[in-house]
């Protein structure tokens, strides 16, 4: 199997195990997202780690952290982004807005552009532009026929565009920046998680389930990573971008057909003007790729 193929088939991987994800943190819905974001950090770290270890890479952590301050902080500030996108992710699952958790990593590409543009100074052509303009469009008919602006999915857009922004500037490695991420977190979470088992509360260790599904959303978060990092220094660009929809399209139909979240009119609208904006988006990527 040639190394195109193999990408494009991790890639495909990754995609559906982050699509079919609310399936997973549906089942632990009677868990508190807070509690299920620290053993997410946790077991993440852990499965990293171990993965390193097994590499003989451990040392590269070190290395990462302390080659320099404005390294380390750029680090802790990609694991503020991404810990915020985890649990507003997790919440909007519990609280049945899996919808709105679709439309934003649907957005989340046109998100990226304007990064891109406003942040790193890249040129956008007018086919991209019209896709920012119809992204802003179904927001504002969203916002309008719902009367309130669907904020889970602008900041899980917003904080995941920003994510990848700030990993654009890093020189770590994919895995070692991860683990990165979850180790400035753990503190955090080995908190969240004395204060819930202190208190009687915790779900970790009563019941055989929900430990093990606990447990189980360390690899649900890491294998994906590894995947897509696999994927990414395999494929084109244009590749990496058209499969990436599989992802909310996934999320989409979970939230739709299994959970049964309402999709009124204007869902309908708002969301027939994101797939319009992704064709064209899509297909000014290719050309823009070819030409390149």
């Amino acid at each position: 199997m040639r190394d195109t193929t193999k990408g494009i088939v991790a890639l495909i991987l990754a995609c559906v195990i982050w699509g079919l994800s609310p399936i997973f943190y549906k089942a632990l819905s009677h868990v508190p997202p807070t509690e299920i974001l620290a053993h997410r950090t946790g077991w993440s770290f852990v499965f990293f780690a171990g993965a390193l270890a097994v590499q003989g890479r451990l040392s590269a952590i070190r290395h990462a952290l302390f080659s320099g301050w404005k390294q380390t902080g750029v680090i802790a500030l990609a694991s503020a982004f991404i810990s915020v996108n985890w649990f507003i992710f997790i919440l909007s699952i519990q609280i049945g807005k899996a919808t709105e958790a679709s439309l934003g990593y649907y957005i989340f590409p046109l998100v990226v552009v304007l990064i891109g543009r406003f942040g790193f100074g890249e040129r956008l052509g007018r086919a991209q532009w019209l896709s920012v303009a119809l992204a802003a469009l179904a927001v504002a008919v969203l916002t309008w026929g719902l009367g309130v602006a669907p904020w889970i999915s602008l900041i899980l857009a917003t904080t995941f565009g920003l994510y990848s922004a700030i990993k654009k500037t890093l020189s770590v490695a994919p895995v070692v920046s991860v683990t990165c991420e979850t180790l400035f977190f753990l503190p955090v979470g080995i908190s969240i998680l004395i204060l819930r088992y202190g208190t009687g509360q915790s779900a970790f260790g009563h019941d055989l389930w929900d430990s093990s599904m606990l447990i189980l959303s360390g690899p649900m978060t890491a294998l994906p990573l590894i995947l897509f990092s696999y994927a990414a220094r395999r494929v084109s660009m244009a590749t990496v971008g058209l499969l990436q929809y599989i992802n909310p399209t996934l999320q989409f139909m979970c939230a739709v057909a299994l959970f049964g979240e309402a999709f009124t009119l204007w869902h309908q609208i708002a969301f027939a003007l994101i797939w319009v904006a992704l064709i064209i988006f899509s297909i000014s990527l290719i050309r823009q790729n070819r030409l390149a």
